[in-house]
């Protein structure tokens, strides 16, 4: 299973993009499913963690992975833009 993918939970039916992933020092590897729509409040259900064995792709590549390009410039104390000039 990859990043960007639709997955079903087999025992809950629980459904959504894989967002994220953890491997585990014991063997286990878990997947972040974040399903799509919105709560009775109008907000954004919340994502959930799962054993991947317990995942079925049910939609390879649902979402395109965004590409973000290597940028040598960027400092650790923030973005490209230039430092502020000092009084």
């Amino acid at each position: 299973m990859e990043l960007g993918d639709k997955v079903k939970d087999v025992i809950t039916g629980f459904e959504g993009i894989v967002t994220a992933r953890a491997s585990y020092l014991t063997g286990c590897d878990q997947l972040c499913v974040q399903p799509q729509g919105l709560d009775k409040d109008q907000k954004p259900i919340e994502s959930r963690w799962y054993d991947e064995n317990r995942l079925v792709v049910t939609q390879a590549s649902a979402v395109q992975l965004a590409t973000v390009p290597f940028a040598p410039q960027l400092r650790a104390g923030g973005g490209p833009q230039d430092e502020a000039p000092r009084k």
